[in-house]
Order: structure tokens, then C-alpha cells, then sequence
């Protein structure tokens, strides 16, 4: 079902019910995976807000994809990148047992919505995407280690795979939106006194942030 044929009320019933199941889990894993300790349980507060993002991110997973296999694709990597942009912020890690599973999750659901609707090319242009985005980065960390960790070049390598599926035009400005989200959040905190030049700050929440932009500017995904 095309986004425009989907009821606006179906599209909150399911994100809600998704943010109601997902979202406590989401932040128990988060917490578990930045303190490494699995008896570790997540504040109110922390599930609350983790749980409105996972509502959100299900939701734009339906407004832009609608009823169709490359949907789970998008909801999936919205979920992970919630869970990695809480884990990134308190200890600077992209933990690989949250990258791994969505690489294998959204590249399942993008085949499948290939093989049902005939997407193929799309799904060729995701591929692409994602192997150059994960390549050009690979090169920038071997270059600079200390300005782009290996952690973060595995998630450009999803970002790319998911954002080249919706176009090429998703991916140059997710990563363009991402650099500039990194940019202005760096001189707010040394502005503000938080950081310094110097001072090694998480890139993994602007590259989601640069994601989710580029994906609410490029709109509903076709069909074909």
C-alpha cells in the first residue's frame, strides 16, 4: 500500500503500538550495551524518551515506505540507530551486535520488497551506495583514525544502504546534513564551554540525524 493510501490514524495506531513494545526494550538494550553489564535496567525517564523516538521512527518508517517489505528496512534501521545514537552519546561506541544484525535485517527486507515489487533496481542502488559510502569512509578512518573510528564507517555503510535505496540524491544529502548536524554541534559545545578544539565527540548521532533529514526531504518512497 502506497503512503498516500495509508490512514493517518493506522499510521499512529501502529507506531504506537511498535514505540509501546520496542521502546522499553530499545532502552533496556541501549543502557545494557553502554555499561556492559547485562542486569543493567533503564531509568524511567530514559524509557520514556527512547520509546517516544522508537514511536517516531516507526512512524516515519510508514509515512515514507507504506505497507511494503522495504518498510520493515527503514523501521528497522530507525530502531537500531535509536539505540546506537543513546549508546554512541554516553560512551562513544557503535556496538557491531546492534550494527551486524540491522546490516543482515535491512538488506533481507530490501530483497524481498525486490523479489514482491520488482524494485530491483533500487535495491541495485542500495548496494552500491552502501558499499561506497562504507568504502570512503573506511579510507577517511585509515587516514584519520582519531576523526572517524571504524564504528562509524560501518554505520555509514547502513546509512548508505538505506538511503541509496530510496536515491542517490537521499544519500549525498544525508551525508551532507550529517556533516553539518556534526559541525554546528561541535561549535555549540565549545560556544557553550562543554568542549574544547580538541575534544573527541560522538559522530554517530549527527550521521542519524543528517539520515532522518535527508529521508523527510526526499518524501514518500515509489513503489517502483
Amino acid at each position: 500500500m502506497p503512503p498516500a493510501d495509508l490512514p493517518a490514524g493506522a499510521v499512529a495506531a501502529l507506531a504506537l503500538v511498535g514505540g509501546l513494545v520496542l521502546g522499553p526494550w530499545s532502552a533496556r538494550v541501549s543502557v545494557r550495551l553502554a555499561r556492559r553489564d547485562e542486569a543493567a535496567s533503564a531509568s524511567p525517564l530514559r524509557t520514556a524518551v527512547t520509546a517516544v523516538l522508537v514511536v517516531l521512527a516507526l512512524a516515519g518508517a510508514l509515512l515514507a515506505g507504506g505497507l511494503r517489505p522495504g518498510t520493515v528496512a527503514l523501521a528497522w534501521a530507525g530502531v537500531a540507530g535509536v539505540v546506537l545514537g543513546a549508546v554512541d552519546l554516553a560512551t562513544h561506541r557503535l556496538p557491531d551486535r546492534v550494527t551486524v544484525p540491522a546490516y543482515a535485517a535491512v538488506a533481507t527486507a530490501l530483497l524481498v520488497d525486490a523479489v514482491a515489487l520488482g524494485t530491483w533496481p533500487a535495491l541495485l542502488r542500495a548496494v552500491l551506495a552502501g558499499a561506497a559510502a562504507f568504502g570512503l569512509a573506511a579510507g577517511a578512518a585509515v587516514l584519520s583514525p582519531q576523526g572517524l573510528g571504524f564504528g562509524d564507517v560501518k554505520l555509514l555503510g547502513l546509512l548508505g544502504l538505506v538511503l541509496g535505496w530510496v536515491g542517490w540524491g537521499a544519500l549525498l544529502a544525508g551525508v551532507f546534513l550529517g556533516l553539518v548536524t556534526g559541525a554546528v554541534a561541535s561549535l555549540t559545545l565549545i560556544t557553550a564551554g562543554r568542549a574544547g578544539w580538541r575534544t573527541a565527540l560522538p559522530f554517530g548521532p549527527p550521521l542519524l540525524v543528517g539520515a532522518v533529514l535527508a529521508l523527510v526531504v526526499a518524501g514518500p518512497v515509489p513503489l517502483a
